[in-house]
């Protein structure tokens, strides 16, 4: 059995590209006649070569591409904000499309997707700083700083997925998933949810953006767990890239709460 109950005990993560694409029917290597029949992934149960499935370090590298892309994509969007909107839905769009369609040419879809997120992160991140200066780059700080710790968490069993620890991430990233369900629709009347405006600097409405920055860094957990999973596993070659590009879901989810967050603190000076 494999050392990772979250996979052995649910098969599913939190992260939407993840619970799509990652789940226990994709997690087995076949056999030659399988592939042989046309069954889809490249994998055999001894004679697969390393070079055909996915590794724990080819997925790390190709992270670290989807970043450099990202920040690319900033620097476009920090000096040209009209962008930011039509980046954000192009965004959108190739999440739908790399998530429920095509999950084998992540490879193609992951590094534009990286790249516009980026321009809208750009130009969003320039918003904040015109309000809060130095904002930016506090949530670049903390963003990367979660990361790192929470890895090093992860990967020294401090913090393990449990049945119990996904339970908890699943119930709160659910009632988060309806509060801004909620929002945005109210949004159509002229209202909204007052909570989750950055300007709200009031102890309630930063509590919450705290509690959701917390569910955010959390879920970061279980992707790691099904990268790795999926390296032991011995997934297709191409799901390195679905993992870096599920993997830049969750942070680009993180980064823009925490500038949510900082804005918040900041309102009440």
């Amino acid at each position: 059995m494999s050392k990772h109950s979250a996979i052995n005990r649910f098969g599913r993560s939190r992260n939407p590209a993840f619970s799509r694409n990652f789940d226990q029917g994709g997690f087995r290597t076949q056999s030659s006649s399988e592939m042989n029949a046309g069954s889809g992934f490249r994998t055999t149960s001894s004679v697969a070569e390393s070079t055909d499935i996915m590794t724990l370090d080819g997925a790390v590298n190709k992270t670290g591409i989807l970043l450099a892309l990202c920040f690319t994509g900033a620097a476009v969007g920090w000096n040209i904000p009209a962008l930011t909107f039509p980046a954000g839905i192009l965004g959108f769009i190739l999440a739908l499309v790399t998530i429920f369609r095509s999950p084998s040419k992540a490879g193609t879809t992951a590094p534009f997707y990286a790249l516009v997120q980026g321009v809208m992160l750009g130009g969003i991140s320039l918003m904040y700083e015109n309000l809060y200066d130095g904002i930016a780059i506090q949530a670049i700080g903390l963003t990367f700083g979660i990361l790192a710790s929470l890895l090093v968490c992860y990967k020294s069993g401090l913090i393990k997925p449990t049945e119990n620890f996904r339970l908890m991430v699943g119930a709160g990233i659910g009632g988060i998933f309806i509060l801004y369900m909620v929002s945005f629709v109210m949004s159509f009347f002229g209202s909204g949810i007052s909570l989750l405006s950055p300007t709200n600097g009031s102890l309630m409405s930063i509590g919450l953006s705290l509690g959701i920055v917390c569910f955010a860094s959390l879920s970061l957990v279980l992707d790691f767990d099904y990268i790795e999973e999926g390296a032991e596993k011995g997934l297709p070659k191409y799901m390195e890239w679905y993992g870096a590009f599920s993997l830049m879901v969750t942070l680009i989810w993180l980064y823009l709460e925490i500038l949510r967050l900082l804005a918040k603190i900041n309102s009440r000076r």
